[in-house]
C-alpha cells in the first residue's frame, strides 16, 4: 500500500520560510505528477504547484514565484520550498501523487499557519 507522509509544516511569521516534505513509501519517480495542495478553512482545496517526471512544473498564479517544488530520488521525497508567506497562505497543505494507472494518492496533511 502506497503512503504518503508530509511534514515541515508549522507556524511561521508573514515574510518567513518553510519547507515541506513528502516522502513516499516507494520511488517517488513511481508517481507522475507529484502536486502540492493545500486547503484553508471553509474554502475548497486547491493546487499549489506540481512536478512532472519530466521536470516540468507548474504554479498557482497567486504563488507569484514564491514557491518552488521539486523531488529527491534518493530520499524518495518531494519539497516544497515557500518562501515570503502571507497570512493568507495559512492553510492544511497536502500532497498528492498519481500513480502510472491513474490512482491518486493523498498524505495526511500538514498544517501551516503564517501570523501576521
Amino acid at each position: 500500500q502506497v503512503r504518503l507522509v508530509e511534514s515541515g509544516g508549522g507556524l511561521v511569521q508573514a515574510g518567513g520560510s518553510l519547507r515541506l516534505s513528502c516522502t513516499a513509501s516507494r520511488s517517488i519517480f513511481s508517481f507522475n505528477p507529484v502536486a502540492w495542495y493545500r486547503q484553508a478553512p471553509g474554502k475548497q482545496r486547491e493546487l499549489v504547484a506540481l512536478i512532472s517526471n519530466y521536470g516540468t512544473q507548474r504554479y498557482a498564479d497567486w504563488v507569484a514565484g514564491r514557491f518552488a517544488i521539486s523531488r529527491d530520488g534518493a530520499e524518495n521525497s518531494a519539497y516544497l520550498q515557500m518562501n515570503s508567506l502571507k497570512p493568507d497562505d495559512t492553510a492544511v497543505y497536502y500532497c498528492n501523487a498519481r500513480s502510472a494507472i491513474d490512482e491518486d494518492y493523498w498524505g495526511q496533511g500538514t498544517q501551516v499557519t503564517v501570523s501576521s
